[in-house]
């Protein structure tokens, strides 16, 4: 076991983690964060994307050691005061989702690239969610809403 401490929306975690534990498991389990979700355990889908010190990465892909001294956002720590972040208000807005099961991912993907490039391009939108599939919209409208929060 390791001792790991790092702030997950904004609150700080101590914890004693096998050197094997995977982010996504930490957070989901030992948390309770259940936006983060486990879609391929792959690396594939992109389902469990979160913001590691402002960079978005798959959670299935880091130990949870690994995260030490970080700072972690989730899904969940996107909303303030009650209401949903202005980019998980445009998902609703353009009919950005359906099942939802990917929508976490891609919303904190969104959030990570409009943080680098604040007017990206269609282009550039798309290239930026390579990492993250979405299986029942198709794109155009998670585009769209991207497109709309640039502007």
């Amino acid at each position: 076991m390791r001792s790991v401490s790092f702030t997950v929306n904004g609150v700080a975690h101590e914890l004693e983690l096998e050197p094997r534990e995977l982010l996504v498991y930490v957070l989901r389990e030992r948390l309770g964060l259940t936006g983060t979700v486990v879609g391929c355990d792959t690396s594939s889908c992109g389902a469990c994307t979160v913001l590691l010190d402002g960079e978005s990465v798959k959670a299935c892909t880091i130990l949870g050691v690994q995260a030490d001294g970080a700072a972690i956002t989730t899904i969940e720590g996107l909303a303030e005061n009650g209401s949903l972040h202005p980019l998980q208000e445009l998902f609703h807005e353009h009919h950005a989702l359906q099942c939802g099961y990917c929508t976490s991912g891609m919303v904190l993907a969104a959030v990570s690239l409009l943080a680098e490039n604040p007017s990206p391009t269609s282009d550039e939108i798309r290239h930026a969610l390579e990492g993250n599939i979405c299986r029942c919209t198709g794109y155009q409208n998670i585009v769209d809403a991207i497109e709309a929060a640039a502007r």
